[in-house]
């Protein structure tokens, strides 16, 4: 499939979990896909966990792209960055915001004020404020070719209409990525600049997976893991999106990857379409 032939896409925090699935997808699809985070590794480094060897999966599966190390909570860091991208390429088409800083510390469901008040600086510099600086910079430049250009800037997140998460600080910060989405959505408008909030579900990112003591080869045998989902599966739902003529229609409206699979017939890697997550 290369149905994003010619497109740049930048996929920020895409050494691990969903940001390593997308980016994995959308060069598949035929994307240069530009990672960055703050784990490198070296070009002689074919570890997963690593941008490098997540550009050397890139590769392997017939696709191209780059690693920028970055610092996302570092501003000159991103503005160096975007400025890379604009001096290589000259255009930026798919924007996926994906750095978190969230995983810092356990998410306990205690109440408010029994939680680690650091948990601001780690969902919110670290993630919020990160995702909306690679915004600022990154926008004039999907803004430089003008309008009606079918570009989509996803902001990864979670939704589940009104429901609360159950900790306090994940929960507002997830729905501030989707407020911020949703305004962005309206000014992009005018740009035929799409803006999508992505809800993946429960995925098989490397820290579940080691949490669970096991791996994708054996994650079946483990009762617990079996309404996961890959990190293809959100990989699959973003790169139907960048393909999408009408994606436009779409912007601003927060999104679940189980909901796009059905709309676009994509499925995982072992061939489920695995249902929307919902909270009970």
């Amino acid at each position: 499939m290369t149905s994003l032939q010619g497109k740049v896409a930048l996929v920020t925090g895409g050494s691990r979990g969903a940001g390593r699935g997308i980016a994995l997808e959308l060069a598949k699809a035929g994307a240069y896909v530009y990672i960055t985070g703050r784990n490198a590794g070296t070009p002689q480094e074919a570890q997963a966990r690593t941008l490098e060897g997540v550009l050397a999966e890139i590769r392997r599966s017939g696709g191209d792209g780059a690693v920028i190390r970055c610092d996302h909570t570092n501003d000159s860091e991103t503005e160096a960055a975007i400025r890379q991208i604009s001096a290589e390429q000259g255009r930026l088409d798919i924007l996926i915001n994906n750095v978190w800083g969230g995983n810092n510390l356990p998410i306990w469901n205690n109440p408010f004020w029994e939680l680690p008040t650091e948990h601001w600086d780690n969902m919110f510099n670290s993630g919020v404020r990160a995702q909306l600086m690679t915004n600022y910079y990154a926008i004039p430049l999907m803004r430089s070719e003008g309008a009606g250009k079918g570009k989509l800037i996803v902001h990864t997140t979670f939704w589940d209409e009104y429901k609360y998460t159950g900790n306090f600080y994940y929960d507002l910060s997830k729905n501030a990525l989707v407020r911020m989405a949703y305004g962005l959505s309206l000014e992009l408008a005018v740009d035929g600049i799409a803006v999508i909030p992505l809800s993946p579900g429960w995925m098989r990112t490397e820290v579940v997976l080691d949490d669970f003591h096991t791996d994708e080869e054996h994650w079946q045998e483990v009762t617990e893991l079996q309404t996961t989902e890959s990190t293809a599966y959100v990989g699959r739902a973003v790169a139907a999106l960048a393909a999408d003529p009408e994606v436009i229609s779409m912007t601003g409206t927060p999104q679940k990857v189980g909901e796009l699979a059905r709309k676009y017939g994509f499925t995982d890697i072992d061939g489920r379409q695995v249902p929307a997550f919902r909270i009970s």
